[in-house]
């Protein structure tokens, strides 16, 4: 592996009069160069905090395992593209089945880190997948045919997600929540941000599991059979005090059947299940349409458990050719939900429009 230092700040200030003493140097952060047939996974753990990986266009093997603060994993754009290798003996990472892994501690959240411009593709859970993470970023990444989910984070906070492109994963394009291994109330992200992202032929384009305090905004979301999923249920804190705006849902209409946890999902734009204090505001949504309970433009749905969604807002929204309704609210007056402002033809039960 070849490796090249690039300073960054590589001046201290001068002594200027008696009395000044040099200010104190800082340190270089360096730029580790992979090549096709150079290993990703050796320049990472070679890297500092602070430190970039660089990876050339090429195809590499094998999952990638993120231990180290303030790391950028950076590719030169979707011709630099991870696929599954043969897995490693107490790799976690490769072990579960993730392509690339950003781990913090039980007790200390991995920080800063930054995964970008690249293709993940064909791993058997995950594409990326962070845990424990405190402001992680993924940008620019497309997550393509992952057998569960394309780009997917649990236990972590301020994280920010922007302008991937999540295609034909078995699950959600988009997987956040607070974890999938126990029964917890929502967790608190501190403005989690999903924005500018292309969602397309996934189960599901993003899904948002009990969780609170985020925004899904400005996102192109088509061809799923649902596609923004928020979800909560009797556990406390509930999910919701999020925000949902300005996206764009189209023809979400593909099929997918029941699994343990739900009913089949066909049609679905926006749904609301279990959740409290979610607004829901200026989104398109056009031609959804399904025989699903949960089909329609925007939906609000007894969770499974049955726990209401309660105080949620859905306004100034513009909604087209969803079927059976534009919007459909399954919850009863008590639940205090409102609807105002929305342009729509249809809704159930009538006169929300």
């Amino acid at each position: 592996m070849k490796k090249c230092h690039i300073a960054y700040l590589a001046c201290t200030a001068a002594v200027l009069g008696a009395g000044l003493g040099a200010a104190p140097p800082v340190a270089a952060h360096s730029t580790h160069l992979v090549r096709p047939g150079e290993s990703i996974q050796k320049a990472v753990n070679a890297a500092r905090p602070g430190d970039t990986v660089l990876v050339a266009p090429g195809i590499y093997y094998g999952s990638v395992k993120v231990t180290t603060r303030g790391l950028t994993l950076r590719g030169s754009g979707p011709y630099t593209v991870i696929k599954p290798g043969p897995k490693k003996a107490g790799d976690s990472c490769s072990e579960g089945g993730y392509g690339i892994c950003v781990i913090g501690k039980k007790t200390r959240d991995i920080t800063g880190v930054t995964v970008t411009d690249m293709t993940v593709t064909g791993f058997a859970r995950a594409g990326v997948f962070g845990m424990g993470t405190d402001g992680m970023t993924v940008r620019h990444v497309n997550a393509v045919d992952n057998k569960v989910w394309g780009i997917a984070q649990e236990r972590s906070v301020r994280g920010v997600f922007r302008n991937n492109y999540a295609h034909g994963n078995g699950d959600a394009g988009l997987f956040l929540a607070n974890t999938v291994k126990e029964e917890a109330g929502a967790q608190d992200t501190k403005g989690t941000l999903i924005a500018g992202n292309r969602l397309e032929g996934n189960r599901i384009g993003v899904t948002v599991r009990r969780l609170r305090n985020l925004t899904v905004r400005d996102n192109y979301l088509a061809r799923n059979c649902a596609g923004v999923f928020v979800v909560g249920d009797e556990n406390k804190p509930k999910a919701g005090a999020l925000t949902v705006r300005d996206n764009r849902l189209d023809r979400n209409n593909k099929y997918c059947p029941k699994t343990d946890r739900l009913p089949a999902i066909q049609g679905s734009g926006i749904v609301l299940t279990g959740t409290e204090d979610t607004l829901v505001t200026r989104n398109l949504v056009t031609n959804n349409a399904g025989k699903s309970p949960m089909s329609g433009g925007i939906v609000l749905f007894k969770s499974m458990v049955h726990t209401t969604s309660e105080r949620n807002r859905i306004s100034g929204n513009v909604l087209q050719s969803n079927g059976p309704a534009d919007l459909v609210n399954t919850e009863t007056a008590k639940s205090r939900n409102t609807f105002t402002r929305n342009t729509c033809r249809t809704s159930r039960p009538a006169g929300m429009c």
